[in-house]
């Protein structure tokens, strides 16, 4: 059984940093896509950040520059380290993961997903 567990959310001022972390159990990721979403209330689920075997990384425009995804696939866990943070980051944000062999920046291409680390942005 396939679980994401996320950890590292909180409350941080605008301007600060935080670093998620997700870990992977029941299978290896290190060929396959793992990636960040968040939902902010009313909004729907969007994307954010996916890493992809070889190095390959793609951001949303709106966090490039200040949010950086890494995995340790010996860990088998990502990482999302947001820097400068703003007031409009906060969200719910959800590891997800996939074994399709492609990477996504589409919710509905990860079959695996975790329960959701809030992430709240004071101004």
């Amino acid at each position: 059984q396939v679980q994401l567990e996320e950890s590292g959310g909180g409350l941080v001022q605008a301007g600060g940093s935080l670093r998620l972390s997700c870990a992977a159990s029941g299978r290896t990721f290190s060929t396959s896509a793992m990636g960040w979403f968040r939902q902010a209330p009313g909004k729907e689920r969007e994307f954010v950040a996916v890493s992809w075997s070889g190095g390959i990384t793609l951001y949303a425009d709106s966090v490039k520059g200040r949010f950086t995804i890494s995995r340790d696939n010996a860990k088998n866990t990502v990482y999302l380290q947001m820097n400068s943070l703003k007031p409009e980051d906060t969200a719910i944000y959800y590891c997800a993961a996939t074994l399709s062999g492609t990477y996504s920046n589409v919710a509905a291409s990860y079959e695996y997903w975790g329960q959701g680390t809030q992430v709240s942005v004071s101004s």
